[in-house]
């Protein structure tokens, strides 16, 4: 087992302010809430917790000072248990956090739990994501049952005081040296519990509705990006606890005529063999006017396939920025595959003006053989 002292960076004469704000310091950096699924930021969170509960202490830290990991032996302190979970945490040291994580904690030192998040689909168009757009949406979620008012007790009888916490939501027992608190098990933290529940939704607070909600796409979304509407998610199971939010996932339909890269744009655009070689205009889509705007460009004279045209500032509107992406014109130099006989003329002239040698239309042995 590492140093306690050690693994909260500070030395053995550490005054008892300075051992918290050590140990302030490491919780917040090492928070769930911060690090999200990261499993070693969830063990140091851990093992710092476990670290401040024995020196936080003075008889546990004389002992610790005295005996080092000895001393905690059989009592249930780090390396023989601690903590086991971040639940049992937040229920010991609650009041720590909230100055930094609002919501997390709350009401005579429970933790609030945070409504269930929801999601849903919305399908946009092409334009709709360029230039943005608002949109209904239908949103199936848990809301206050109706009937109960969300107390989930029958009507005419309220929730009563939990008599395995008295009402705390968090109950104490002993390992050894230590007095360690966790959720209560009988109100699951709530600090009340339901004698009558509820018929209508049976005691779970809760009912089932759809509500259709306004939704405001902004310009410049592409496809798979997700917006989040905080607070519009499902209630929270106990009382004052934060709803939890509803996240929107957009689906953008393509369009033949643009390929979308970041906030720029492709355009490919067929031209004749004959316009790239004497240059001229060309008329080509644009984002403008709802994706249906046109413009003139010029094609410049010897233009080979694969050349391009870039037109800044025509692309995707850049979100929470001002300005837009580039539109890159990609010329596509298209080959008739059948000419007229004055056609066929002419560029039989313009070959022999270049000196190329070139088929003279007459079949040779094979090509007179019919299949």
């Amino acid at each position: 087992m590492r140093d306690l002292y050690e693994i909260l960076g500070v030395s053995r004469d550490v005054s008892g302010s300075d051992l918290k704000k050590a140990y302030h310091r490491l919780a917040k950096q090492h928070h769930p809430d911060v690090n999200p699924g990261d499993k070693a930021a969830e063990e140091k969170f851990k093992e710092a917790a476990n670290a401040y509960q024995v020196l936080s202490n003075d008889e546990q830290r004389a002992r610790y000072d005295r005996f080092g990991e000895e001393g905690l032996r059989g009592g249930g302190g780090p390396g023989a248990g601690g903590f086991s979970s971040v639940d049992d945490i937040f229920s010991a040291f609650g009041d720590m956090f909230g100055d930094f994580f609002g919501g997390r904690q709350g009401g005579q030192g429970r933790r609030q739990a945070r409504g269930a998040d929801v999601r849903v689909d919305l399908q946009l168009s092409f334009p709709e994501a360029v230039w943005g757009v608002t949109k209904d949406v239908k949103v199936e979620k848990d809301v206050p049952c109706d009937t109960c008012k969300g107390s989930g007790a029958k009507p005419g009888t309220q929730p009563e005081t939990c008599s395995g916490c008295n009402g705390r939501g968090q109950v104490v027992h002993s390992q050894g040296f230590f007095m360690v608190q966790s959720v209560c098990p009988r109100c699951r933290g709530e600090g009340r519990t339901v004698k009558e529940p509820c018929p209508e939704c049976n005691g779970r607070r809760v009912q089932a509705e759809t509500t259709v909600l306004s939704v405001t796409v902004p310009s410049g979304v592409d496809d798979g990006q997700t917006l989040r509407l905080a607070g519009k998610g499902e209630v929270a199971p106990g009382a004052g606890g934060a709803a939890g939010h509803l996240y929107v996932v957009l689906h953008v339909v393509g369009d033949e005529r643009f390929q979308r890269d970041g906030e720029d744009i492709l355009t490919d655009m067929p031209i004749s063999f004959v316009k790239a070689a004497l240059g001229g205009e060309v008329e080509i889509h644009t984002l403008d006017d709802n994706c249906d705007g046109t413009a003139m460009i010029e094609v410049k004279a010897g233009t080979q396939p694969g050349d391009h045209v870039v037109r800044r500032g025509a692309g995707i509107p850049r979100i929470g920025k001002s300005g837009r992406g580039d539109q890159v014109v990609r010329w596509k130099v298209e080959i008739p595959k059948k000419l007229t006989s004055r056609q066929t003329e002419l560029l039989r002239e313009l070959s022999a003006e270049l000196g190329e040698d070139v088929k003279t239309g007459k079949r040779g042995l094979f090509g007179r053989i019919k299949k």
